[in-house]
C-alpha cells in the first residue's frame, strides 16, 4: 500500500495521522521479507529498532509535538556509512563483524529528523565495482529485469527504493556511484557539489572524490532529503561552510530561458543507441518547456576514466592501509609472525576488484611512476574541471545520458575490469571537478529504464532540481514501477 509512496505523501498521512509511523514501517519489514532474497538489496535489516523507533514516532504525535517532514519515513542507508550500534560492512569480509563506535554526520542528522533506518544496503566492496557484484554476501539484482545489474556501486540503495523496500535511500558517489544504480533502477538520484555534505563517518575508498547523496523516487523527494542532511560539519576538513538552501523552494519556477549545454563528447562512440534516442527525445521535452538547448564541447572527457581510474586507485592504495588486522576487522587465524600476518588478512580478507585497485594505486604511486601515472593524472583532473568552467561561462547546466549502456546482464563484464567501469564516461567528469549531477529517468530501453543526467556549476543543485522537476511534471516516467 505504502510502497511506492513518496516521501511527501507518506509524510503527509503520517503528519495527519491518517497512517502511523509503525503502521507504514510494518508495512516496508513485510515488503522486505518478501522480496528482497530475490534482488538481494540489504545486508542488515533493523526491524526492532525500526519498529521501536516507530512507536516512539508516534507517541510524540499524539501528545501533538512538532516533527520534521521525515520523521516516521522508513530509509535506507549504503552499508558504508557508519551507524553506532549497527553493523556496517562495506560489504566486505574484512568488515563482516565491525560495529561502529560512533555515527556519520549524515545518520546523525536524518536520526535527528525522526527517520526509521530499515536498514543497510548491498553495495560493491568498499564501493569499489562497477555492478554490486564485488560484495563479499550477495549479488543484488535489478528489480526490473532480475538478470540485469542494478549499477554501482549503490546498487542496493537504488534496488531498495525501486522495488519499494524503502521510501528513500543514501548512497555514496565516488564515479556515478548513485547517478548510474538510480538510471538503471528507474529512480532518482543526486552526487551534491564536492564539500556540500559530511563525509564524516563514511567509510573512505577515494576522499577527494567521494560524496553522500540522496536516492529517491521523485525530485521533489530529492530536494526534500537534500534539506536535512546538508550543511557544515566542522568533523569533515573538507565540508565547505556555505549556506545550504531550502532546496525545494524554487522547484516550481520553471526553465523558461534557462541555457543548457549539450556535450558532443557525451552522446559519441559507446553510448547505447536506445540511450541515445531516449536522452535525445526528453531534452526536446525542456525545449518545449522554454530551455534553450545548444551543442557544446568538452574536450579532455576523452581523458576523464583514465584519470578517474589512476586517481581512485591511489586513494584507495591509501585509504585501505588501515585495514591492517591490528585495530579492528578481519584477522587472519593462522600466521607465523608479524609480516605473515598482514600478508594473510589482507589476502584472506580483501575480493578480487579491492585488491587490483590497491595494486593499481600503489603502483601509481610508486617511485618512478608518480609523475608518470599520478601526476598526469592530477593534471587531466585540472583540464576537465577547466572544461566545465568554460562552458558555465554561458549555459546554466549540463545534459547528457547518465549511464551509457542499459542492457547490462549479471556476470558478463566481471572478468574485464575496463569494460566494468564504461558505462560510467558520463558519471565520472562530474566526481573529478567536484561539480553537482542528478539523474532522472527519462524512458525505456526494452524493459529496462534509461536515465538523464543534469550538471551544474558548483553549488547549484537548486538550478539542476528544478530543471529536473520541470522535466518530471510533464513526463511519468519516475510514476512507473517494476513488477517484483
Amino acid at each position: 500500500m505504502y510502497h511506492y509512496m513518496t516521501v511527501s505523501e507518506l509524510a503527509q498521512r503520517i503528519k495527519k495521522r491518517e497512517v502511523s509511523a509503525e503502521e507504514t514501517t510494518r508495512s516496508f519489514i513485510e515488503r522486505i521479507e518478501e522480496l528482497d532474497e530475490k534482488v538481494g538489496a540489504y545486508i542488515t535489516v533493523e526491524k526492532d529498532r525500526a519498529l521501536k523507533t516507530a512507536r516512539d514516532i508516534d507517541k510524540k504525535l499524539k501528545q501533538g509535538c512538532e516533527l520534521s517532514p521525515l520523521a516516521g519515513i522508513p530509509m535506507a542507508l549504503k552499508d558504508n556509512i557508519c551507524t553506532e550500534n549497527i553493523r556496517t560492512t562495506c560489504a566486505s569480509k574484512t568488515l563482516e563483524d565491525f560495529v561502529p563506535p560512533y555515527s556519520a554526520d549524515v545518520y546523525e542528522r536524518l536520526e535527528k529528523a525522526g527517520c526509521i533506518t530499515l536498514g543497510k544496503t548491498n553495495m560493491d566492496e568498499f564501493a569499489m565495482g562497477s555492478s554490486t557484484e564485488s560484495s563479499a554476501f550477495k549479488v543484488t539484482r535489478n528489480p526490473w529485469d532480475d538478470s540485469s545489474i542494478p549499477g554501482d556501486s549503490s546498487g542496493g540503495s537504488a534496488a531498495a527504493v525501486a522495488a519499494g523496500m524503502a521510501a528513500f535511500a543514501l548512497g555514496t558517489d565516488t564515479g556515478g556511484s548513485i547517478r548510474q544504480p538510480a538510471a538503471l533502477c528507474g529512480v532518482v538520484g543526486m552526487k551534491p557539489t564536492y564539500g556540500r555534505v559530511s563525509r564524516y563517518g563514511v567509510v573512505a575508498y577515494a576522499s577527494s572524490l567521494d560524496q553522500v547523496g540522496p536516492i529517491t523516487r521523485d525530485v521533489k523527494d530529492c530536494a526534500l532529503v537534500l534539506n536535512h542532511i546538508c550543511g557544515h560539519d566542522r568533523r569533515d576538513s573538507t565540508s565547505m561552510v556555505v549556506a545550504a538552501p531550502d532546496f525545494q523552494a524554487g522547484l516550481e519556477e520553471g526553465i523558461r530561458g534557462m541555457r543548457i549545454g549539450i556535450p558532443s563528447e557525451y552522446f559519441g562512440k559507446g553510448i547505447e543507441q536506445g540511450v541515445r534516442d531516449r536522452v535525445t527525445e526528453a531534452i526536446g521535452v525542456l525545449e518545449d518547456l522554454g530551455a534553450e538547448c545548444e551543442e557544446v564541447s568538452l574536450p579532455h572527457t576523452i581523458y576523464a576514466l583514465s584519470a578517474y581510474y589512476i586517481i581512485s586507485s591511489a586513494e584507495a592504495s591509501s585509504n585501505m592501509a588501515r585495514y591492517d588486522g591490528i585495530r579492528y576487522g578481519y584477522r587472519a587465524k593462522d600466521y607465523s609472525d608479524l609480516l605473515d600476518m598482514y600478508i594473510k588478512t589482507r589476502s584472506e580478507g580483501f575480493g578480487a576488484e579491492v585488491k587490483r585497485r590497491i595494486m593499481l594505486g600503489t603502483y601509481a604511486l610508486s617511485s618512478g611512476n608518480y609523475d608518470a601515472y599520478y601526476k598526469k593524472a592530477q593534471k587531466v583532473r585540472t583540464l576537465i574541471k577547466a572544461d566545465f568552467d568554460s562552458v558555465f561561462e554561458d549555459y546554466d547546466l549540463i545534459v547528457c545520458p547518465t549511464s551509457s549502456l542499459v542492457v547490462i546482464r549479471s556476470g558478463e563484464k566481471t572478468n574485464d575490469p575496463l569494460q566494468k567501469i564504461l558505462p560510467n564516461v558520463n558519471t565520472v567528469p562530474a566526481n573529478i571537478a567536484g561539480l553537482p549531477a542528478l539523474s532522472v529517468p527519462c524512458g525505456f530501453l526494452g524493459n529496462l529504464p534509461v536515465g538523464m543526467q543534469f550538471i551544474g556549476k558548483p553549488f547549484a543543485e537548486s538550478t539542476l532540481l528544478r530543471a529536473a522537476y520541470a522535466y518530471q511534471q510533464n513526463t511519468g516516467f519516475h510514476k512507473m514501477h517494476p513488477q517484483v
